[in-house]
């Protein structure tokens, strides 16, 4: 793609989440599209939402399940950006309207005390980290899922243009220092309206959550970004997004680890 398309690309983005209406698949308007260009667009439309005076606060790893890497046919997970208008309070209410097609999933937060400058170790990793709490991933999608001409799905060079479907996070208000926990057996069962829709383990989350941070580093230094003291750092779903719609309420029952809820007007 040239600069001028991948601009073009972003500000259509932008627009589509200011009026809530989605635009086509990009990958059919730009059929070569290569995920370096999924991620020049990405950090295109970043940029344009800072100036509009949002807030860079960390952030997410998508697509760390081997489920969902097989559905969009990747061996790799992807990486979108934390912004301060994404956070809501634990319990707290999604105003009607907010979102387009909200989705929920379940995941562990790490909120960093140190910043990382490029690939990290684990032990690194660790070391860097304040705490880690339960939370819930807000997804949503400025792009159609599906074409509805041509039946073509959305693509992950789609989805990571789009900021990796990222929308909103909500953290559970239990801390906890990650090396006294196992992180791969941090669990929850998650329920819609008090029916339980998922469960899962953080093993998950290529296979220990502690590495999708690990992935992270190597990830931005690829592309000369980096984790920041303060950061918050969602580290991948161990479940299947479940949907939202007007008047759900979800709960995230993570056991000894902690809980976190959020209700949709």
């Amino acid at each position: 793609m040239t600069p001028v398309q991948i601009t073009k690309a972003a500000e259509s983005l932008l627009q589509a989440e200011k009026t809530q209406n989605q635009i086509k698949l990009l990958t059919a308007d730009y059929p070569d599209m290569t995920m370096d260009d999924a991620y020049a667009v990405q950090k295109a439309l970043v940029d344009l939402k800072i100036a509009d005076g949002c807030k860079l606060t960390g952030w997410k790893i998508g697509l760390t399940s081997k489920a969902m890497q097989d559905a969009l046919k990747i061996d790799i997970p992807d990486s979108g950006i934390l912004f301060d208008e994404m956070h809501f309070e634990d319990n707290s209410v999604v105003p009607k309207g907010r979102f387009i097609q909200p989705r929920i999933e379940a995941e562990i937060a790490f909120v960093m005390k140190e910043g990382l400058e490029g690939a990290a170790s684990r032990e690194q990793v660790l070391a860097a980290t304040s705490h880690v709490c339960p939370s819930l991933e807000i997804l949503d999608t400025r792009i159609l899922r599906i074409d509805p001409v041509t039946g073509k799905t959305r693509t992950v060079f789609d989805t990571i243009s789009d900021n990796a479907a990222n929308a909103g996070i909500v953290l559970g208000t239990q801390n906890h220092d990650p090396n006294l926990v196992d992180l791969r057996w941090a669990g929850a069962i998650c329920c819609r309206n008090g029916e339980v829709e998922e469960t899962g383990l953080g093993a998950g989350v290529l296979s220990d959550p502690v590495m999708g941070i690990v992935w992270l580093s190597e990830r931005l230094q690829a592309y000369g970004q980096s984790i920041r003291a303060g950061d918050v750092v969602l580290s991948g779903s161990f479940i299947r997004p479940i949907e939202a719609r007007s008047g759900d309420e979800f709960h995230a029952d993570f056991g000894s680890f902690g809980e976190v809820s959020i209700k949709f007007a």
